[in-house]
This record gives structure tokens, C-alpha cells and sequence, in this order.
């Protein structure tokens, strides 16, 4: 009798069944609301039709979302009264109580295995940013911070991201040298302060970053104080233009369309 071989399949239908087993042991939830779900990492149906996810009509400059079509190359009051230092920022979705469930699962509680959905979630929101990025770096932690939680958030976003278009990804572009207060509870002001002088570039970088176009990943855009301190400091080094894509943003109620 001839016994016909097949690559792959010996190995892919063990983890088909393991995978198939750990889902009826431990069906998918929605990583918002808990309801049971028929994927693992993701949004049942109501949380995702519920999820307010940025396009345009935005601010050119820091993405912020517009009730009205203004046309293209208009910047919202905030970016004409205090340019940022970066070139562009873009977000996926509106900070809300739903994504805020998938931020403090994916970023306190362990949840690393969110990271290539919510990286295609960005994906779909900064397309042209990644198309003319050379480098992708993720938001660092402080090494205090980073041995306590084990990961870095915004590089488990950054790697998959670098991967789909191919650009190369460099964990540690960026050192923050200063441990920082947590930004929340702070006003605009003492945001900036707070991360002024916070961060410097590699010496292993440095020469490479010359006339490079750099996109910065990181999870939540508040005001933006943190990207636009290491976007100054990208700058200072030589980078041609930074540009900014996280996750989540926090907009204004009325303000997404």
C-alpha cells in the first residue's frame, strides 16, 4: 500500500485541533463586553457597530476628526494656534468606554495575543502614512516600566504593522532616559513639561536616521504631548519628517461623524 504525504498537514492538523479544543473549553469572548463571540479577539457585533472608527473629514495635520467636509489641507484650530512637531497623526478609533475594555486588556492584563487585529485596525487607518514611512518605531518605555509590565504596548502594535508593508521596524530608535509621571491625570501644560527632555535618540541610530521619514506607533493620542516631544527630538537628529499612528484617540463626543 502507498501512503500519500502531504507537507504541512501533519503539523497543521494538530494545532487545528488544539485550537479547535481551547475554543470549546474557552469560547472566544468579545474583548469589549464578554459576550460570547465566534473569533478570538474580537468585537462581537453590537461593540463593533458601536465603535466609532475615524476617517476623514480630519485636521491634515494631527487627525483630528471634523463634523464637516472642509476640503483637503485644513488644519483644526489647535494645529494652527501650536503647531505639533509632527508631520501627521492618525487614529483607528475614538477613545470611548468600549475601546478603553481593549486598551486596558491589551496594555495591564496580558492580552498580547490582540495585537495583529488591533495592528490591522491601523492599518486601514494610516495606509498612506505607511506607505512612505522608511522607519517604524514604537513609543518607549522607561526600563522601570518596561521590566514591571513585561512588553511594550506599542512595539507588539509596531511589528506586525512593519511586517505587512515591509518596512523595517526599530524597537529602540528612541530611549526614553527619564522615567515620566503618568501622563492621565495631568492638564495640557504640565503634559508638556512632563516629557520635556524625557527622550533621546540611540547613538547606535543616529547615523541612520538622517533624511529618513520616521512613523511613531504607539496605542493612545490624548493631547499628543508625548509624540510630539520625540518628534522634536527625531527632528533634531536629522529625520526628514515624523509622522504618528496609534491605535485610539480621544475626540469630542459630537466630533465623529
Amino acid at each position: 500500500m502507498r501512503i500519500e504525504t502531504f507537507p504541512g498537514v501533519a503539523t497543521a492538523l494538530p494545532a487545528q485541533i488544539l485550537h479547535a479544543a481551547l475554543n470549546f473549553v474557552l469560547p472566544p469572548r468579545c474583548t469589549s463586553c464578554g459576550v460570547q463571540t465566534g473569533s478570538t479577539g474580537g468585537l462581537c457585533t453590537e461593540c463593533w457597530t458601536q465603535a466609532r472608527f475615524i476617517a476623514a473629514p480630519q485636521c491634515c495635520q494631527c487627525g483630528y476628526p471634523f463634523e464637516l467636509d472642509f476640503g483637503d489641507g485644513v488644519r483644526c484650530g489647535a494645529c494652527l494656534s501650536r503647531a505639533p512637531y509632527f508631520d501627521r497623526a492618525r487614529a483607528a478609533v475614538a477613545y470611548d468606554d468600549r475601546i478603553a475594555q481593549i486598551v486596558i486588556a491589551f496594555k495591564h492584563g496580558d492580552r498580547t495575543d490582540l495585537a495583529p487585529g488591533l495592528a490591522a485596525w491601523m492599518r486601514r487607518a494610516g495606509g498612506e502614512l505607511l506607505q512612505e514611512a522608511d522607519i517604524i518605531a514604537p513609543v518607549p518605555l522607561h526600563r522601570r516600566r518596561l521590566f514591571s509590565r513585561r512588553y511594550n504596548q506599542s512595539s507588539l502594535l509596531g511589528q506586525p504593522l512593519a511586517h505587512a508593508a515591509g518596512i523595517p521596524f526599530i524597537g529602540d530608535l528612541v530611549i526614553r532616559q527619564r522615567e515620566t509621571d503618568s501622563q492621565g491625570h495631568l492638564s495640557p501644560s504640565a503634559r508638556r513639561r512632563n516629557v520635556e527632555g524625557a527622550f533621546r535618540v540611540a547613538a547606535q541610530h543616529k547615523d541612520m536616521l538622517k533624511d529618513k521619514r520616521v512613523l511613531l506607533i504607539d496605542d493612545v493620542l490624548t493631547t499628543g504631548a508625548t509624540v510630539n516631544a520625540i518628534a522634536r527630538r527625531l527632528k533634531r537628529e536629522g529625520a526628514r519628517t515624523v509622522d504618528v499612528l496609534t491605535l485610539t484617540r480621544v475626540v469630542r463626543e459630537t466630533s465623529v461623524s
